[in-house]
């Protein structure tokens, strides 16, 4: 799924007020974060994720790495902070992605 510079400009500009609701840390990216982020942007549909410093990768890494193993679209990267957008499962949890389709 790609999204068009206008469908990205409205996800970026709904993700500015938000606060990071998950961390990638010295742990880096397994199965089971990898699991909960999902179940997350099922409910949400758009979350940010920031990258400690005790990351064993840099940011453009983990950008690379949700890009090709998982669904996630990566919408934005400022510093140490990931944008992640998938549409949810759930019909009834779909509000960003429906106001994507009126765009």
């Amino acid at each position: 799924m790609s999204l068009t510079g206008k469908e990205k400009r409205f996800l970026r500009a709904r993700a500015h007020s938000m606060r990071p609701l998950f961390q990638i840390g010295k742990e880096g990216l397994n199965a089971i974060w990898i699991e909960q982020v999902k179940r997350a942007l099922n409910k949400r549909e758009l979350i940010k994720v920031n990258l400690l410093q005790s990351a064993p990768f840099e940011t453009d890494e983990a950008r690379a790495y949700l890009e090709e193993k998982t669904d996630f679209q990566v919408i934005q990267e400022i510093g140490h902070i990931l944008v992640l957008y998938r549409p949810a499962d759930n019909v009834k949890n779909r509000i960003i992605s429906d106001e994507l389709k009126k765009l």
